[in-house]
């Protein structure tokens, strides 16, 4: 159940007239070190690599443009590399090929404050745009806890820890520049906040994992930085108490800006990694933002809520030190899960429900996690539904693999019960492919026709997305 070897597809050697061509236009930057192909054949998952042929790292759209045309000539694979923090096998190169690796891009193109949006080229990250934009007193909002790329984040289409106030990355891109299979560039719209013309080709390749196109710009919208902004965390005496307090709090339209939920074992894993002395509970952390009137009304509200769902109390960092201690933390989870057993390697799942059927979901799986051979621990953007479960296993134990693969497959068959999703921002790849037609159905036939209109002979990032039928 859980190898996923048989999923590699045919390769064959680069054609050595297309290795000239790549080594006469990108020198350098086209490598074959055995160091590089092994970084890119894979990522943060337990997931086995598959390395690339070659890997040629990309400085504008014009050159994406050319490498893709060289490619299509030869039928030559092409996958799309940001920086390597995806979780369902999305760079592994299951049918050899290159992988373009577009972290060098990185110019913010334009600002423009008045507006409230930016453009910039895919290989930026949210750290990096945010310094960028401190002095205008504008933000980025998208946070999903990794030094991700944004245009990774939009290939995958990205959500994280700010989701529930200012939405997923889905959201705040107004348009973008792609790269289609044939090298031919798609600009898929303008910076105007809402149009009816034509198909939504933003939206058609947000989501699809370099599947469908490559994206090479980006312009997004930006946020002003709120005046007041105060961080919480608070504990409750079960993950039911902690779950149904969000449910309450979302009912209640409490415009929080974050709130995240961290069982026990979670809790545990991030006081040894990070040095903190958490208590050993089920914890939510919450974020306002806001006036310092408005964030008041919302502290108020949300200290009667917790109250009522039987929480401690809740303590506070309203220094900016203090609030990114605290969300650095949270963003370590993963890792500080894996540091509860060296030589592990994660399996991280997510799934998204209905927010009415999270607390039943989450203490489902939780008793589901008990049964496990090892250790895991759950954490949530639990403000739209969202949670993850993360698995430090043993990737040598098949034992161990099949006991994930089992607990997996309760969980995605749990949350579509719940007419959720089997995956609410990690994406596909090739490790959720088993999940797509239990989940779309006869939609799977639409996503394969738009697949092979925009991309006939499967060069990008194949086997990935859709499985084979």
């Amino acid at each position: 159940m859980h190898t996923q070897a048989g999923l590699q597809l045919d390769r064959r050697p680069l054609p050595p007239e297309l290795w000239s061509a790549l080594q006469a236009r990108f020198g350098d930057r086209l490598t074959r070190t055995a160091a590089e192909l092994d970084r890119h054949g894979h990522e943060e998952s337990w997931h086995p690599g598959v390395p690339p042929d070659a890997v040629v790292f990309a400085e504008s759209t014009a050159e994406v443009a050319e490498l893709m045309r060289l490619c299509a000539q030869h039928r030559v694979p092409v996958v799309p590399f940001g920086a390597g923090t995806s979780l369902e096998g999305h760079v592994a190169a299951m049918a050899g090929g290159i992988s373009l690796d577009l972290s060098r891009m990185t110019r913010i193109i334009d600002v423009r404050p008045e507006d409230g949006d930016c453009s910039i080229e895919a290989g930026v990250t949210r750290e990096q745009l945010n310094t960028h934009l401190r002095d205008v007193g504008l933000f980025f909002s998208v946070d999903p806890g990794a030094p991700a790329t944004i245009g990774g984040m939009a290939a995958t289409r990205a959500s994280g820890t700010n989701a529930v106030r200012y939405g997923t990355i889905r959201d705040v891109v107004l348009s973008l520049v792609a790269v289609m299979a044939d090298g031919r560039v798609v600009r898929t719209g303008g910076r105007a906040r809402k149009s009816a013309a034509g198909y939504d080709l933003t939206r058609l390749l947000i989501g699809s994992e370099g599947t469908l196109g490559i994206i090479t710009e980006l312009t997004v919208r930006l946020f002003p930085i709120p005046e007041s902004i105060a961080s919480a965390v608070c504990t409750f005496p079960s993950v039911q108490a902690a779950v149904e307090c969000v449910i309450g709090l979302i009912q209640l339209a409490v415009p929080l800006a974050r709130i995240e939920f961290l069982d026990a074992a979670a809790i545990d894993a991030v006081n040894r990694y990070s040095s903190l002395d958490n208590a050993l509970a089920p914890t939510l952390f919450l974020e306002f933002h806001g006036s310092e009137a408005e964030v008041a009304a919302q502290v108020a509200t949300v200290r009667d809520a917790i109250a009522s769902h039987g929480a401690g109390e809740l303590h506070w960092a309203t220094r900016a030190e203090d609030r990114a201690r605290l969300w650095k933390a949270r963003h370590e989870a993963l890792w500080a899960v894996n540091a509860t057993r060296p030589g592990s390697r994660s399996w991280t799942t997510d799934v998204c429900v209905p927010i009415s059927r999270l607390a039943e979901c989450i203490v489902d799986t939780t008793a589901d996690m008990q049964e496990l051979p090892f250790r895991g621990a759950i954490v949530g953007h639990v403000g739209d539904g969202n949670f993850h479960c993360l698995l430090p296993l043993d990737p040598t134990s098949d034992a161990e693999l099949e006991a994930a693969a089992r607990f997996n497959d309760r969980l995605v068959r749990r949350a579509l019960a719940m007419e959720g999703t089997c995956t609410g921002e990690h994406g596909i790849g090739h490790g959720k492919l088993g999940f797509m037609a239990l989940e779309h159905g006869e939609g799977l036939a639409v996503m394969r026709a738009v697949k092979h209109a925009l991309d006939p002979d499967g060069i990008l990032n194949p086997g990935k997305v859709l499985p084979a039928g």
